[in-house]
């Protein structure tokens, strides 16, 4: 454990030797370094849009030096410099339409049908296997309505994504205080979802963030609901800030739940980084969920 956190000291002492010279590159800074050692237990991964503000070139490097293998919410056309560097691409986007308009409303099917068509086979030609899709938005529709509708749609394009060895994940969006009338916003909708469309390559993205502010009981529901879930992602609650104890989470003992369910996935950081050196902040993060 010494060890380990002296390289990780190491290690941050390059990334924030940006914060003071502007014209530095992570891949200079950081490069010559080893990787830093992960137990493996759990695969990590971060969600790109989070740190937008590094190329993704230079963010590939750190985070191979960290220990995350992957990235989540990379689209076709940085899939080769995810390549470059050795990093996959662990949930796809890119078919979707948005966060609001989506499988429960028929009016809508069309165009996600022809999206996703497209999209399944360029995911596994990529030798990916995970493509995100979004509920869409209530707009006074009954969650028995909208179940029936993502139902009835999201079967027309389950067989291609069975063929092709691709999983769509539906991802679970808290309500209450981020994505006001977002439909599947419960655990509960989300597994009735799954056990309606039948197909061992649907499944859910449990947002751990957004599970805690809309329902709780994270490592009860991952315990009872494991086998619907593909995917998880983090992030500090209140806020989604640093998952360090400046929040209500204990992260430790939720991805010993996650462990304990067998899950063979990933688990993506997907928290909006406060402090000052925000690579320090992705590294505390990895460190912390590296049980």
């Amino acid at each position: 454990m010494s060890t380990r956190r002296n390289a990780l000291k190491t290690l941050l002492a390059g990334a924030a030797a940006l914060s003071t010279a502007p014209g530095l590159s992570i891949a200079n800074t950081l490069e010559p370094m080893k990787p830093l050692f992960r137990k493996g237990n759990i695969r990590h991964a971060v969600c790109r849009w989070c740190f937008n503000d590094f190329p993704l070139d230079e963010f590939c490097v750190f985070a191979k030096q960290v220990g995350i293998e992957a990235i989540d919410l990379v689209g076709p056309k940085d899939w080769d410099t995810l390549k470059k560097h050795g990093i996959y691409s662990s949930m796809c986007n890119g078919a979707e339409l948005n966060l609001v308009d989506g499988w429960n409303d028929p009016k809508f099917h069309e165009q996600l049908i022809k999206n996703y068509t497209e999209m399944i086979p360029l995911v596994a030609k990529a030798g990916y296997k995970n493509l995100i899709c979004f509920s869409g938005n209530r707009r006074g529709m009954d969650d028995e309505a909208g179940m029936r509708n993502c139902a009835e749609g999201l079967k027309k394009i389950m067989p291609l994504a069975e063929k092709n060895g691709v999983i769509i994940h539906m991802e679970l969006l808290n309500s209450r205080v981020d994505h006001k009338d977002y439909m599947c916003d419960k655990t509960a909708w989300g597994v009735e979802l799954c056990k309606n469309i039948g197909s061992d390559n649907f499944k859910l993205l449990y947002d751990i963030y957004h599970m805690q502010i809309d329902e709780g009981d994270v490592i009860r529901s991952i315990r009872d609901h494991h086998a619907y879930i593909g995917h998880y992602h983090t992030a500090g609650v209140p806020g989604r800030h640093e998952i360090d104890d400046s929040q209500e989470l204990y992260y430790p003992a939720i991805m010993r739940a996650i462990l304990a369910t067998g899950h063979k996935g990933f688990v993506a950081q997907e928290f909006i980084p406060v402090a000052s050196d925000k690579l320090a902040s992705l590294a505390k993060a990895i460190d912390i969920c590296d049980v």
